[in-house]
Order: structure tokens, then sequence, then C-alpha cells
């Protein structure tokens, strides 16, 4: 399928959205994790595409979409895209950060969706009290604070196994395309860039207004945390479930894409039943 390696752009007025656009039918938009870019989602978007319309953006800030230089909401760029690309509603598909999105998207731009996955997320408003969760932050902030790119990007890899395994038992191929992806990443910015991204605020207390189906979807050895906010999600939605994928963590995406496929097709079949 050529047409899924083709990156377009869409000019904001802070710059350009890339967004890669293949298949025809209800739209499924595709929303990656942070630091990483679209490439995650490199296995499912030719699956998705012989039966939807797959939408793969990169976040403002990630991959080939411009760095921010004025204040900005992860939402409302997702919002524009989608009102540009005349595709919603939509389901939202999104892991990490690109669930957050998804669920803020639900909260400030509800006419544009029409269901949710989300995978290792609750809000954009985490906590994470586990002393795991906490270690590999500190490590993060530790490494950064001294310059060490690499060093922050092997803390980074610790959510790629999770705190149940060591990273030599995930995939190698998985761990390389991550790593290469928050590469390219960091590579984009500077040490004294703002963050100019504004968040959505009071997200817990108004996931109860969310009336879409949610599908909660938990890598089995993913931090308690995560697991944790992704339950609390649904029981708070109106029409919430959750599922899990054994073996995998953070990326269940990409440490079992034929398994995280099968799920999510069943759970399309069943959003559009549900519409009559």
């Amino acid at each position: 399928m050529t047409d899924a390696l083709e990156v377009r752009t869409f000019e904001t007025r802070d710059g350009l959205l890339a967004y890669r656009d293949a298949g025809s039918g209800r739209p499924l938009v595709l929303l990656h994790g942070g630091f990483v870019d679209g490439g995650m989602w490199d296995d499912q978007l030719p699956y998705f595409a012989r039966d939807h319309r797959v939408i793969v953006p990169d976040a403002r800030g990630h991959g080939a979409s411009a760095n921010a230089t004025r204040a900005y909401r992860q939402t409302d760029d997702l919002a524009a895209l989608l009102r540009h690309l005349d595709a919603g509603p939509a389901v939202l598909v999104g892991v990490s950060m690109g669930g957050a999105m998804a669920v803020d998207t639900a909260l400030e731009h509800p006419g544009l969706v029409r269901a949710l996955v989300v995978c290792g997320a609750g809000t954009s408003e985490p906590e994470f009290p586990h002393p795991w969760a906490r270690e590999v932050q500190a490590a993060q902030a530790r490494a950064m604070a001294a310059g060490d790119i690499e060093g922050w990007i092997d803390a980074f890899l610790l959510y790629v196994a999770g705190p149940h395994r060591t990273l030599d038992a995930v995939d190698p191929q998985v761990v390389g395309r991550i790593r290469d992806m928050a590469r390219r990443t960091l590579a984009k910015h500077t040490a004294d860039e703002p963050d100019r991204h504004v968040p959505v605020t009071d997200t817990w207390a108004r996931t109860a207004k969310i009336t879409v189906p949610v599908l909660v979807v938990n890598g089995t050895l993913d931090m308690d945390d995560c697991i944790g906010m992704g339950e609390r999600l649904v029981r708070s939605v109106a029409h919430g479930r959750s599922a899990t994928i054994d073996g995998t963590a953070h990326y269940p995406n990409m440490e079992r894409p034929d398994a995280f496929n099968r799920m999510v097709e069943e759970a399309l079949r069943g959003f559009l039943a549900d519409e009559g």
C-alpha cells in the first residue's frame, strides 16, 4: 500500500503538522505516545486501512511536525486536523500520551469522537505514586540535568519493559524502533526550549460526561500506575470496559501487533453495531 507511507502536512498558525492518511471508510485515528512518533503504528496502519480511513498524526514537536513557538493544546491540534480532513466523528486509538490526547478530545471536542481505545493511560492528568515509576522519572531527570541524552533514552526505554522484566526480554526490534523514534524527537529540541503545551484541566472530574464507548487495553506487564489509571477511566465513563494483552507492557501494539489488531478490530465492529 504505497499511500500508507506518504507523509502529508497541514498548515496551522504555528507551523506544519505531519500525518499519514490511508484507506477509505469510517475514520480511525492512531495517536502515538510521548517522545515517539506515528511510526509506532506501522503494524496497524496498513492492517486497518483495508476497511477504514486511517489517519496517523505526528503530534506537535514529534516526528515530522513542527515544534511549538506559541502556546498550544494537543487536543486542539488534533481537532483542527480532523476538521481540515473532514474526518469526524472518528474512533480515536491512543497509547500513553496518545491515549490521554484521545480522552482530552472526547472532553473538549466531543462532536469529533465516535469511540475511544486507550492504552497505558487514563487522562492527561496522570498520577505515578508507585516507587518504580518514580525511580524511572528520577533517572530521566538526572540524565537530562547532566545533558546525557543517551542516558535519558536508556531510562525512557525502561517503560518498554515495564517493572516486571528486564529490557533484554523484549523483542530487540521493538526496542530499537522506540529508541530511534525517541532519539529523533529529542534531536528536534534544545535543553533551554520552553514547554509551550497548555494542559487540559479537571479531566478526571469530567470523565463522567464522556458518553461514547471506551475500551481500555492494558498490557499485563505495564506499570501498576498505568493499569490503575486505565481501570479508573473505565469506571468513570458511561460505557467503558477493559481488556488485557498478555506478555506486553506499555506498547502492546508494537509487542504483539496481531493480538492488538484483532482486539481493536473486534471493538470497531462493536462500536459500529451500537450505532445501529
